[in-house]
């Protein structure tokens, strides 16, 4: 019943190739498959394969990410999510948001985790399968410790109790749900079960009837959520998993948010930091992603000196030499030279589940890749920085297809780079308003 994953990473199938093609074709990080792409990461390898190891072992370990627009935060969140969960850690990513996430509301960040949990075996929400197989694990043991089968009910009960002991000090309702849960479950009452489970995932204005039933009352709080973080750690750990990694991406977004709420959100995030480095959340491996603006600007991390403190990072050395053992790692961003090799890697990727695989590579050589990249750079005014998700999008939608799909395409004679101002971003609208897509040329 274990819903964890195998240390080994799965070969590069023909599924795979096709979601990473679909994903970038849409202009999209893809959600899996990112160890077919990484280009460049490999100096955090050993560094974070460390820490995630001892995460695994029962350690917890705060992370935080930063990076201009399209230096691919989240490429590398998902990327290491990926090495995490073949470790056997379950995975959440949360976007961080004013109005449907705000990180002063932690309540509200744990009903986004429940609700983007997943494993190598279940897609979001595996909260209901997690929880599920954690009582299968405490009748496997209470069976295993010698109980009868009449005795069943009454030994996982009191396996339940001592798992949780901890937890109940915190937030005893985990528990007193999960005893409602069960009890629905053995009376056949789906309803009440589903409910239930909704109200453990943090989900506001479940049934009163179901709450009742179970013995709680009310709805999850920002107090209250750190309990049930702890609670589905222990869950976690029990039902085969190793650990949990956490992403709230785009913290950046805080500096948007009204004063007051920006002051709560980065004292939460200060708050959660603490918990995480005081040990109360065995197994949970913490990321956040943010520009540089947002750790270093006076509408950021700097506005609560506290959590700059424990931020502080030193980058004024040559990013070669960045520690990526430390608190704060730093991402580059994309030079011409590494836009040019991942546009080679896709390339690559796409011909090997192309039907004329040879002729994918001879039309679109690396020559060609090279001038498309320049191109997709001169039109968003040389910010190569900014330029990989278009430019990814533009090689697999525009060229790459057609060159598979019409034998007498040649992207020199037959395409001309065009970029519509609707298929950008707020930022690379703004890179590119400066220049006109009309005035840039392949160089051929």
């Amino acid at each position: 019943m274990s819903t964890a994953a195998s240390p080994r990473p799965s070969p590069a199938s023909a599924a795979r190739r096709r979601a990473v093609i679909d994903a970038l074709r849409r202009g999209a990080v893809p959600e899996s498959g990112l160890d077919l792409l990484a280009t460049g990461l490999g100096r955090f390898e050993t560094a974070l394969d460390a820490e995630l190891d001892a995460v695994a072992s029962g350690s917890s370990v705060f992370k935080a990410v930063r990076g201009e627009y399209g230096s691919g935060k989240t490429f590398f969140t998902r990327w290491l999510g990926e090495r995490a969960k073949r470790l056997g850690l379950a995975v959440a990513e949360i976007q961080i948001s004013e109005t449907e996430t705000p990180l002063h509301k932690l309540e509200t960040v744990y009903r986004r985790l429940t609700e983007r949990l997943t494993t190598a075996s279940f897609p979001p929400s595996a909260l209901r399968p997690v929880m599920d197989a954690w009582f299968y694990a405490l009748e496997e043991d209470a069976l295993a410790a010698g109980a009868g089968e009449e005795e069943l009910p009454a030994e996982v009960e009191k396996l339940l109790t001592a798992r949780l002991a901890e937890v109940s000090r915190h937030a005893p309702s985990f528990a007193t749900a999960l005893r409602g849960y069960r009890s629905a479950l053995a009376e056949g009452d789906e309803g009440t079960a589903s409910a239930v489970m909704a109200w453990l995932g943090g989900q506001p204005h479940v049934a009163a009837a179901a709450r009742r039933s179970a013995g709680v009352r009310g709805d999850l709080d920002h107090f209250g959520a750190f309990g049930f973080l702890q609670g589905l750690l222990t869950v976690l750990r029990d039902s085969g998993h190793r650990g949990l990694f956490v992403v709230l991406d785009e913290v950046e977004t805080l500096q948007r948010v009204r004063s007051d709420a920006r002051d709560k959100a980065l004292n939460a995030l200060r708050q959660l930091i603490d918990e995480v480095h005081s040990g109360r959340f065995p197994g949970l491996y913490l990321v956040i992603t943010g520009t540089p603006a947002f750790y270093d600007g006076q509408q950021g991390v700097q506005r609560l000196p506290p959590l700059a403190q424990r931020l502080a990072t030193d980058f004024t050395t040559d990013p070669r030499f960045d520690n990526p053992r430390a608190v704060q790692v730093r991402l580059p961003g994309f030079t011409q030279e590494s836009l040019i090799g991942l546009g080679v890697t896709i390339r690559d990727l796409y011909a090997a589940g192309a039907g004329a695989p040879d002729r994918v590579k001879g039309v679109v050589d690396d020559a060609y890749v090279a001038d498309l990249a320049r191109a997709v750079g001169g039109a968003l005014g040389g910010k190569v920085g900014v330029a990989p998700r278009l430019f990814l999008k533009k090689l697999v939608g525009d060229v790459l297809d057609r060159v598979d799909q019409f034998e007498d395409f040649d992207p020199r004679q037959h395409y001309r780079l065009t970029v519509m101002d609707n298929e950008l971003t707020d930022v690379e609208r703004n890179l590119a308003a400066a220049v006109s897509a009309d005035d840039i040329d392949l160089d051929v």
